[in-house]
């Protein structure tokens, strides 16, 4: 039996290790360096870095790496030995200070966007102090950020920790409005819920798509899919229950706050949830649960898919991306406590959230956008690509009456009946849960609901804290020039609404009328990745991200190549590995299945005269025209490919992946689904969606 309690961080150099570790004055100085982000003085680092050292070589640690982030959407590390040689052959194992908080990998093989030529290949890591280091397959990993060698930011870390920045300074300007004198700084906290699925190792071998794409290019739907709604919350299979035991206890040792597990909606669907981290801690913690997902899977015969929709016909899987605000004092700046109408700093933050998403919802898109992705948003199991904030009956109904300048009726909470005396009564939440909203307001917290399963959580909280930043900036500015506090609070609340209403949306997401209305209102409907990428370089965002000084112009630009680039990749190996299936394997099965049927034709009938040989004549010819037709397809798609090398930009490269590249691997994809479905099962060159979905048994 695992005692959670004892294995609990014991990866980790955290704060109670180094407490034990380390001199009061060394541990003070780190403590002012994580909590109030002053600078580590070199002697203290070489004190730090030899405790650590020390600490983890007790653990089995032989080496020691720069953990980051770059902008590949996976985490990087080059691992060196602690070993120095001493004059007499023997050696020793050292760390110093200077290998802790500064590294240099190479940058040149890293995607830059133009950041950084191919010959420039200095890049530097730079240690994170307020992201622990741990030990990981016996080596230390320091987290870090990630820069070019003229110090632009080459990672995800570094803008997310510069966009904490710019809303702790605004929050602490606001809330020092409200008398808060003693709170010193603000944080965001997030909660990454993480969906996955789980395949037979011995199936996923089998299927080239998987192999290099992640997800399925071809595939005809079994006779059940998810339609009984049968494994959600379902009993959890033995084998995945395994699975799920390990990769909690590896978890644990890290110090990640693994908490809740369920099986989705999907068959062989899963999802983890963790309970609440500060911003870019949550960040890493959620790269490596999925890097341990992936590799415990394997431990136990299984493959953990990561991609967004890797089976056509069923859910695809998302990151609920669970973001609140709170103060060194403890207190969430969202909790509305029992008199929201009442609580006015309360509505300011709120306030300051529904301005953001609304004047920032094409950068809130783009921060989810990718190829995968685009598979999901607006596919009725994902929030549409319209972004829209649900807030409930009750918060809702405060601002209405806010915006109409009526007093609000505070009524008593809605008692429900079950209908069965032995269950207690309770309370109806007035905030709901409505899963089809892609921000909603669910009771001290917002869920965002639209990234992708893959993707690295730190975009979208780079948005999310700069957007709210900017708000709570205006704000500010606003309110710290005003003669009457308490007016000027109420008229500013009161436009907020009035301005900014349209974004709040409490009905049903998936349904069209949404999409109509939504367009009334002005909401952006951005459907697919090159669809929303021209937003990034907008004058109001580039201005947005370099006033609070999360991005230079030069890096909002870089990500703007960099994802169009991406985009077009993922589409043009995903083509390529249709063709190659297809001419490999899919068509000459399929031929020598219909060369089979002939010659059981031909035998049938020299062996008994007149004898009905309908089924398969039928059979010959529906198989030949499908075996034609998709021949045609492929030819179609590998056409479309050859062109593409003329087009000029990398915009209008990812709008032909996206309308001509993409419509012919669709086009195709029909075709080779049909085929499917009336193919010999033995004579079908690859595990169908049947043995895949539910393979694990």
């Amino acid at each position: 039996m695992t005692n959670v309690s004892e294995i609990f961080g014991s990866k980790v150099f955290n704060d109670c290790l180094m407490k034990q570790r380390l001199p009061k004055d060394t541990y003070k100085a780190m403590q002012k360096t994580i909590k109030d982000g002053k600078r580590l003085d070199i002697s203290v680092a070489n004190i730090v870095a030899n405790s650590m050292k020390d600490w983890a070589v007790e653990n089995g640690a032989t080496h020691f790496t720069h953990w980051f982030q770059p902008m590949t959407g996976i985490t990087a590390e080059k691992h060196d030995s602690f070993i120095s040689p001493l004059n007499d052959g023997n050696i020793i194992m050292e760390f110093s200070g200077k290998e802790l908080v500064q590294g240099e990998p190479d940058a040149s093989s890293f995607p830059s966007g133009g950041l950084r030529a191919t010959f420039e290949a200095r890049g530097y890591t730079a240690w994170d102090p307020t992201s622990y280091a741990f030990i990981k397959n016996n080596t230390l990993c320091i987290p870090t950020a990630f820069c070019s060698y003229g110090g632009e930011a080459l990672d995800k870390k570094t803008p997310l920790l510069r966009s904490m920045e710019a809303i702790n300074k605004q929050a602490v300007r606001v809330l020092k409005l409200f008398g808060n004198e003693t709170i010193t700084s603000v944080k965001t906290t997030v909660g990454p819920e993480q969906e996955y699925f789980l395949v037979d190792k011995e199936m996923f071998d089998k299927r080239p798509d998987l192999l290099f794409t992640g997800r399925t290019l071809y595939g005809a739907m079994p006779p059940k899919g998810q339609e009984l709604e049968d494994h959600y919350f379902g009993t959890i299979k033995t084998k995945v229950s395994e699975f799920m035991g390990e990769l909690n206890e590896e978890l644990w040792k890290l110090g990640i706050l693994a908490k809740t597990e369920h099986n989705e909606v999907a068959p062989a669907q899963h999802e983890l949830a963790p309970i609440f981290s500060t911003t870019n801690i949550a960040t890493d913690h959620n790269q490596l649960t999925m890097e341990l997902m992936q590799r415990i899977a394997k431990k136990h015969g299984m493959v953990c898919l990561l991609h967004e929709k890797p089976f056509a016909g069923v859910n695809g899987s998302g990151k609920h991306n669970n973001w609140s605000i709170s103060t060194n004092e403890g207190s969430n700046l969202l909790e509305p406590g029992d008199t929201p109408h009442e609580n006015a700093q309360f509505l300011t933050f709120i306030c300051a959230v529904i301005k953001a998403v609304d004047d920032y919802q094409d950068l809130l898109r783009i921060s989810v956008a990718s190829a995968g992705n685009d598979h999901r948003l607006g596919a009725n199991e994902a929030p549409p690509a319209v972004v829209s904030i649900f807030l409930g009956e009750e918060l809702s109904a405060i601002l209405e009456s806010i915006d109409k300048g009526m007093a609000y009726d505070a009524k008593e909470k809605t008692i429900l009946k079950v209908g069965v005396h032995v269950l207690p009564r309770f309370a109806k939440d007035t905030t709901d849960r409505n899963r089809t909203s892609p921000f909603a307001f669910t009771g001290n917290k917002f869920e965002f609901r639209m990234l992708g399963s893959m993707a690295s959580v730190s975009d979208p909280n780079v948005v999310l804290n700069t957007a709210v930043a900017e708000s709570l900036k205006q704000f500010a500015d606003e309110l710290e020039n005003a003669e009457d506090f308490n007016t000027a609070l109420h008229t500013l609340i009161k436009r907020t609404i009035s301005e900014h209403k349209r974004i709040i949306f409490n009905g049903n997401g998936y349904d069209d009328v949404w999409l109509k209305e939504a367009e009334k209102r002005g909401l952006l409907n951005l459907k697919t990745t090159p669809d929303c990428l021209p937003y990034m370089i907008k004058e109001k965002n580039i201005k947005l991200f370099t006033e609070h000084k999360v991005y230079t112009e030069t890096e909002i630009k870089s990500r703007y190549e960099i994802m169009l680039e991406n985009y077009s990749k993922i589409i043009n190996i995903e083509a390529l590995t249709m063709i190659d299936m297809a001419n490999k394997d899919i068509l000459p099965a399929v031929s020598a299945f219909v060369q089979k049927l002939s010659e059981t034709v031909i035998a049938k009938k020299g062996a008994v005269s007149g004898v009905d040989c309908t089924y398969e004549e039928k059979l010959i010819e529906k198989v030949s025209a499908l075996n034609g037709l998709m021949y045609t397809k492929t030819k179609a798609l590998e056409d479309a490919l050859t062109k593409v090398s003329d087009i000029e930009t990398a915009q209008k490269t990812a709008d032909y992946y996206r309308c001509t590249v993409f419509e012919a691997m669709n086009e195709l994809r029909i075709i080779a689904d049909q085929i499917e479905t009336v193919t010999d099962r033995k004579a079908w060159p690859y595990p169908t969606y049947a043995d895949l979905l539910f393979g694990v048994r």
